[in-house]
């Protein structure tokens, strides 16, 4: 497999200077973040992107993510414009030879927590969810606001967007997704990349919106909405093991047999409560994820793509991007490194 990183442009604190220094580390994970939602990237600011980090003695592996225009997840009319931007973007990245693109279909919000900074036993600090508190939030009166999500919309248009997905529940957005994948997969197929959709994290419902890409029996109805080896999952441990119900490792055996998965997330998380958790240092006895287990399944399905270390805490006084920084997702990519190695051993 290949080990990547994730790296959020020349704004990261988190250099490529730092990441090429990473033991096993060869690949980026990142994305064009100056282009507004819904227009297409133009191909000159992906070969600008893929040239400054192959100059660093890295190669772009992943793009992550294209998000998706809400319009589209809404099924609105105009969502046919930015379906062809998003076919515009996915010929752009293929001529730039971008192979595999991470997306996801979460209503309005991507991930999401209830706090970014909460205080572990050994003094670090993690993203925490916890059902509790996130029931008695309203995003629309801004007391919730996280570096994942879209931050564009006025107050105006996130509560216009909000009376909209009063109509939409979860047959109805697997309806509006189907529609999307039936536009955009022949495209993929045409230009040889792997779409891989994340799950949804959590792996539920939050502030009245439906999530779908969820279970195990939800990824099994994604993939049949394609018949193709491209149309692929983003196999991520801390979002779909937050539920107690997901049994990952043998998620991964399951996709990873039908050759499926197309890029994974490595992180834990520690289930706190029925629908709550944190996050914790990657090791397995840390969380409720047993990441041992996660790279043997990964192992016996040959599984050859990119893996980067999710979300990490903030440890050693680190200050940037929740759940981003760079010490202990360090730490965690070559814990897995050595668990790969002495598999293979």
């Amino acid at each position: 497999m290949k080990m990547t990183f994730r790296w959020f442009g020349e704004n990261d604190p988190v250099t490529l200077t730092n990441i090429r220094q990473i033991p096993g580390v060869t690949g980026i994970v990142s994305a064009i973040y100056d282009v507004p939602v819904g227009e297409a990237w133009p191909l000159d600011k992906i070969t600008r992107l893929k040239r400054t980090i192959e100059d660093h003695g890295l190669r772009l592996d992943v793009i992550e993510s294209v998000p998706i225009h809400e319009d589209i997840k809404l099924g609105l009319p105009t969502r046919q414009a930015y379906i062809d931007n998003y076919k515009t973007t996915l010929r752009n990245l293929a001529k730039a030879g971008i192979d595999t693109v991470c997306y996801n279909f979460m209503p309005i919000f991507d991930w999401t927590r209830t706090s970014l900074h909460y205080e572990l036993e050994d003094g670090s600090n993690a993203l925490i969810y916890e059902e509790e508190v996130a029931q008695k939030m309203n995003p629309l009166t801004g007391e919730l606001k996280l570096p994942g999500w879209d931050t564009s919309y006025t107050d105006d248009q996130l509560k216009t967007l909000f009376d909209h997905y009063k109509n939409v529940d979860e047959e109805e957005l697997w309806t509006h997704l189907a529609y999307f994948i039936r536009e955009i997969m022949p495209v993929a197929d045409e230009e040889g990349i792997k779409m891989a959709i994340h799950p949804d994290d959590p792996p539920w419902p939050i502030f009245g919106l439906p999530r779908i890409i969820t279970n195990r029996e939800n990824l099994d109805r994604f993939l049949g909405l394609h018949d193709s080896q491209n149309h692929g999952l983003c196999m991520c441990s801390g979002s779909l093991g937050a539920h107690k119900d997901n049994d990952f490792p043998a998620m991964l055996r399951h996709f990873g047999h039908q050759k499926r998965i197309h890029f994974v997330h490595a992180r834990n998380i520690k289930r706190i409560g029925e629908k709550s958790f944190c996050e914790t240092s990657h090791l397995s006895e840390h969380g409720s994820v047993d990441m041992v287990e996660v790279m043997k399944a990964l192992k016996e399905v040959g599984f050859d793509g990119p893996l980067r270390p999710d979300h990490g805490r903030m440890i050693w006084g680190e200050t940037g991007k929740p759940g981003y920084g760079l010490y202990d997702r360090a730490l965690g990519i070559v814990y897995l490194n050595g668990i790969r190695e002495a598999l293979n051993h």
